[in-house]
């Protein structure tokens, strides 16, 4: 495995320390900077050239060994939420992952991180897989992608999401486009599934939907800025925002910290992936500001 340093040149992305875990610094030659936590592989930072932070990260997140950290893009494998008998959003959040190559390019820099089972998750989940995480950041975008491999000898079947933690200025005025006619699942009806005529969503409460089989584009508006999303390989999408109640009985959130994030989530829940011995699968989260 290779790593950057801080003794490094100033092309050459840093392995700093954030809030006392490892981390590394992309800084693009045009300016655009990331920082991504080797806890969970978690892209916690994401500024575009000559922009401000996109990016909605808790300042009251906790940063400990077992503990999944509060905004964000944390992934979301091998299962979501509780469809299933693993823990919530299964364990690639709150576990160590491996810097395996960082690197600064002509416009970009881009960091790879890895993740592959051992003794601890074969006693939740009994398959050897091996996750990889690269984050490329330019200098008005960001692309996250997430790859699968299965190198053992069964077949195994997985839900994956980038759990995207969008930074506004202020929810009630975000919009929201490019959903119309897809069906969604809302889980603060029990999972009652609805059709979306509008096509615009608007957060004046709490929202808890998984969209299924999404279009590759939308677009989240704010007076004066926006905010391209681009998928490729995930065929559905998560909206979350808490709202007052819900975040209120968050240890790890501001009492109004829902006021400043949407989260807009890429993921492949509807239908899990199933890898073969041997077979492979990714997929990509692109912003673009």
């Amino acid at each position: 495995m290779s790593t950057a340093s801080t003794s490094a040149s100033k092309a050459t992305p840093e392995l700093i320390f954030f809030e006392g875990q490892p981390a590394v610094h992309l800084r693009a030659p045009g300016g655009a900077e990331a920082t991504v936590l080797l806890h969970g592989g978690q892209v916690l930072s994401w500024i575009p050239a000559g922009g401000q932070e996109r990016l909605y990260l808790s300042e009251r997140a906790v940063y400990a060994e077992g503990k999944a950290v509060r905004g964000g893009v944390p992934v979301i494998f091998p299962q979501f939420e509780k469809r299933g008998p693993l823990p919530r959003h299964g364990f690639a959040r709150d576990r160590r992952w491996k810097l395996l190559r960082a690197e600064t390019g002509a416009d970009d820099a881009m960091a790879v991180l890895g993740l592959s089972d051992d003794e601890a998750t074969r006693a939740i989940w009994p398959h050897a897989f091996s996750v990889g995480r690269t984050v490329n950041v330019g200098a008005r975008r960001v692309g996250l992608e997430l790859e699968v491999y299965n190198p053992g000898t069964a077949p195994f079947s997985f839900n994956a999401a980038l759990h995207t933690y969008l930074r506004v200025n202020e929810v009630e005025e975000a919009r929201l486009t490019g959903l119309r006619g897809l069906t969604h699942a809302d889980s603060t009806e029990g999972g009652r599934e609805h059709l979306d005529s509008n096509g615009t969503l608007r957060v004046e409460g709490e929202v808890d939907r998984i969209y299924f089989d999404a279009p590759g584009a939308l677009r989240l508006s704010e007076p004066q800025r926006e905010l391209g999303i681009e998928l490729q390989q995930f065929p559905d999408v998560v909206v979350w925002n808490p709202w007052e109640e819900k975040c209120a009985a968050l240890a790890d959130m501001p009492p109004l910290g829902f006021r400043r994030m949407l989260c807009v989530e890429a993921a492949a829940i509807g239908t899990p992936i199933s890898l073969a011995p041997g077979e492979d699968w990714w997929g990509r989260q692109t912003l673009y500001a």
